[in-house]
């Protein structure tokens, strides 16, 4: 049996009464992406069968970190680290679009995971006088427009399991499975 890993999912739906897809990043520990379903479901009741992956992630590397998930009650060493999941927002001039950057971070406070965020050519890059680039629901960065992974999954969940970080070298980038999948292939 394969062991849980941290999958982070993006799902889309065009909900009743919305005029065009709207999408949603969800994180959920799972041994595979059709285990998360009745999670992901849950997550996004309005968007009932008519939601779909459009591309998901297994988290095993952010940075110089390896990503573990350790089942609650095995001994892991007291850390202060944590994944935080960031999503930037931003503009380039005579596009009618707002872009964003999803971006994860390992680190022991909030204002470090936003310190690496202003360093992102996408922040630096993305935005005009009068249209800046932001840290999502807010002009500017504040501290309370991330999340601790931790914090964001499922109650059930978290009384399951816990994420372990180690830093390492030669550590090999995550798979990104990019495409539409409908839920009914995840059934």
């Amino acid at each position: 049996m394969r062991s849980p890993q941290l999958f982070m999912v993006l799902l889309g739906a065009t909900p009743k009464g919305r005029n065009i897809e709207q999408h949603d990043i969800f994180f959920g520990i799972g041994t595979s992406i059709k285990d998360l379903l009745p999670e992901m479901l849950a997550f996004w009741p309005e968007a009932k069968d008519k939601i779909h992956v459009d591309a998901y992630r297994i988290v095993n590397k952010v940075g110089d970190y390896k990503v573990e998930v350790v089942v609650k009650g095995e001994e892991v060493k007291e850390d202060t680290t944590s994944l935080f999941f960031l999503n930037l927002g931003g503009y380039k001039q005579g596009e009618f679009e707002e872009l964003h950057y999803k971006m994860l971070v390992v680190a022991n406070q909030k204002a470090l995971a936003i310190k690496e965020a202003k360093e992102t050519a996408f922040y630096k890059h993305t935005g005009f006088k009068g249209a800046t680039s932001h840290i999502d629901d807010k002009f500017g960065v504040d501290v309370d427009d991330i999340f601790e992974i931790k914090d964001i999954l499922s109650a059930q969940t978290k009384s399951k399991y816990t994420l372990k970080f180690s830093s390492g070298s030669d550590l090999l980038e995550d798979e990104l499975i990019l495409g539409y999948i409908p839920i009914s292939k995840l059934r």
